[in-house]
């Protein structure tokens, strides 16, 4: 059973995705929570597998009870994705830096939202479609000139490159078609070179890609 918290300042928000995710098998609405530190404590409390999580809240807005949360050990297993009004939200570029797992619009339609969840405990990033790129390539634009640390030292060439692949927005689908293996293989060579660079998810991949130097804005075409 996949464990979700809402946090959202909007009641009628939290009630039409509950109402939409209790509604699926395996999925379960396990509380919810009107801003940020109200998420903070049921987190604590509940210990979900995911929660949505609005950007914008009174108190403590969802960015800073991120970072509160991706810093605090004990909920190292939660996946945070971040719910926005905006594709492009200003501070979407902060929550991925945060430890966010990806973020999604709150109008995105239910089977999206449906898929998002199980995608994410999966861990797979989370974007909303069509953003991924354009997400990436604001990344690039923001990150410093790549420091060169020895951080990927720890890689096998194949892992490196899958990385990259990974940096570029590709799916677990892509890679595999990209380097003719299977995406069970794919999946196995991104779950490894998470745990060699101790990556929360899929989506810090992304930010170690650019931080590391691995990825350059101008692979993006």
């Amino acid at each position: 059973m996949i464990r979700v918290l809402l946090a959202d300042d909007q009641l009628l928000v939290r009630a039409g995705f509950r109402a939409l995710l209790d509604a699926q098998p395996g999925i379960e609405v396990v509380g919810e929570a009107a801003d940020g530190e109200e998420a903070l404590i049921a987190l604590r409390e509940q210990r979900p597998d995911v929660v949505l999580m609005d950007i914008r809240m009174p108190v403590l807005d969802g960015l800073a009870a991120t970072r509160q949360i991706t810093e605090d050990p004990r909920l190292s297993v939660v996946k945070v994705v971040m719910l926005t009004t905006f594709e492009m939200d200003e501070y979407v570029f902060e929550a991925i830096r945060a430890g966010a797992a990806g973020f999604l619009v709150k109008d995105t339609e239910p089977e999206e939202l449906v898929r998002a969840v199980r995608a994410v405990v999966d861990g797979d990033a989370l974007l909303s479609p069509g953003v991924t790129r354009r997400l990436i390539a604001e990344f690039a634009a923001r990150s410093k000139e790549p420091a060169a640390d020895g951080t990927l030292s720890v890689l096998t060439e194949r892992e490196r490159e899958v990385m990259a692949l990974v940096g570029l927005g590709m799916s677990n689908e892509e890679i595999a078609r990209r380097l003719v293996v299977s995406p069970l293989t794919a999946k196995t060579h991104v779950s490894r070179t998470m745990t060699k660079l101790g990556a929360r998810d899929r989506a810090q991949l992304v930010v170690l890609a650019y931080e590391s130097g691995l990825v350059r804005p101008g692979w993006l075409g």
